[in-house]
């Protein structure tokens, strides 16, 4: 599956990539934010696109192991000279009782990723496997 996300930057587009994730997984407008749960998220690369993999890669093992699921996500920094990203993310807890499911995401990709940015515009094209 192919996810296309924008923001009026990258940081933006980059949340917005992440929340694209989630809700192919559990529709977010089922999902409540329990504030308890809030938490950050932090991720390293070696280039752009590393970033964006490892930053996606984090949001995926934590729905897999801890079931977090974002409502709301925002890139509290994006550092592009040590290509670190920090995110602070809230949500709930995915409880198949209570949300419904979607499509699993078994690993986010390279294949086809693209970062596009101009002065006021960021794309982002990631696609994940299912």
């Amino acid at each position: 599956m192919m996810s296309c996300s924008g923001g009026s930057n990258l940081s933006e587009a980059l949340a917005n990539t992440g929340l694209a994730m989630y809700n192919y997984m559990t529709p977010l407008s089922g999902l409540t934010i329990n504030r308890s749960h809030d938490r950050t998220f932090e991720a390293e690369g070696h280039d752009m696109q590393s970033l964006v993999f490892n930053f996606l890669d984090e949001l995926l093992f934590i729905f897999s192991t801890e079931f977090f699921t974002c409502k709301q996500l925002t890139i509290t920094e994006l550092d592009r000279d040590n290509w670190k990203v920090r995110a602070e993310g809230s949500g709930d807890i995915f409880d198949r009782r209570t949300h419904e499911s979607g499509t699993e995401v078994k690993a986010i990709t390279y294949s086809a990723m693209q970062i596009n940015e101009t002065k006021d515009d960021a794309e982002l094209f990631v696609i994940v496997d299912i």
